[in-house]
């Protein structure tokens, strides 16, 4: 009984991987899906013909590549689990944008991952390269600890040390007691900061912007900009208008305007 039931989670794990990576991928043929994913050939064939019948995955016979399919954008299109976020979240980034000149990016929490779910891009011609449905490192990022932020330190603490931390530059910082110091800095300033945690070059202001227990999500909003493009008084000059438009969000979404960062739970 056991083994069977080992087995259809596998193949259910595989069939979910395969559709994970061809979201971030233009195509690709079946050696090279086997290859990316260390999938068995004999059953990357079964998995590929059900996800392509069900309609999760499309097949080009022409160049003989695999792509997602219809069916994995008409099932995004139901998700609303962070529908009140977007309901006039962007229109108030794109004014935040216009305001600093800068990238603002609004993200969800998921385990130890930021997952970006709404990005005004900075006009400036140099600017962070991000999208819709990225997920990086909580721990690099300065909207990644402040979502961090909206969880007990247990809770934060459990997560972090359920993974492998890694080092992105050298001014990442890596050990979760140092993590947690750094949270516990955020919440006593009102803000989150990423000093070339992340990338090199790049630095980043961030506040919460939702807590789990107000609407079933944490969500932070951030101000990205290019080292070289901050002046003597950063963070604090993008963190002023980044707490007005957090303010206003909050308002429109009926949650009480400002909550304080001490506050986790």
């Amino acid at each position: 009984m056991t083994e069977p039931e080992t087995g259809a989670v596998k193949s259910a794990g595989r069939a979910l991987e395969i559709i994970e990576h061809l979201a971030d991928a233009e195509g690709l043929t079946f050696p090279e899906l086997v290859t990316a994913l260390s999938l068995p050939r004999s059953s990357a064939h079964g998995l590929l013909r059900t996800l392509v019948a069900a309609g999760w995955v499309e097949f080009d016979p022409a160049r003989k590549r695999y792509s997602l399919g219809l069916k994995a954008w008409q099932i995004g299109q139901r998700y609303d689990g962070h529908r009140l976020l977007l309901d006039n979240g962007p229109a108030l980034m794109a004014e935040l944008t216009d305001e600093t000149g800068e990238t603002v990016q609004m993200a969800r929490l998921e385990g130890v991952e930021n997952v970006y779910i709404a990005i005004s891009p900075s006009p400036n011609p140099m600017r962070l390269a991000s999208n819709v449905g990225m997920r990086l490192h909580a721990h690099a990022t300065g909207i990644g600890k402040a979502l961090l932020s909206t969880l007990s330190d247990e809770d934060a603490r459990r997560r972090l040390q359920q993974v492998a931390i890694p080092r992105l530059t050298a001014r990442t910082i890596t050990d979760p007691d140092e993590i947690l110091a750094a949270i516990s800095r955020g919440r006593n300033l009102g803000f989150f900061v990423d000093d070339e945690e992340f990338i090199d070059g790049c630095r980043c202001v961030a506040m919460p912007l939702t807590w789990p227990e107000e609407t079933g999500v944490a969500a932070a909003l951030s101000i990205t900009m290019p080292t070289s493009r901050t002046d003597e008084t950063w963070p604090h000059s993008m963190a002023e208008p980044l707490r007005r438009v957090v303010v206003r969000m909050r308002r429109d979404m009926g949650l009480v305007a400002e909550r304080s960062p001490h506050t986790s739970d």
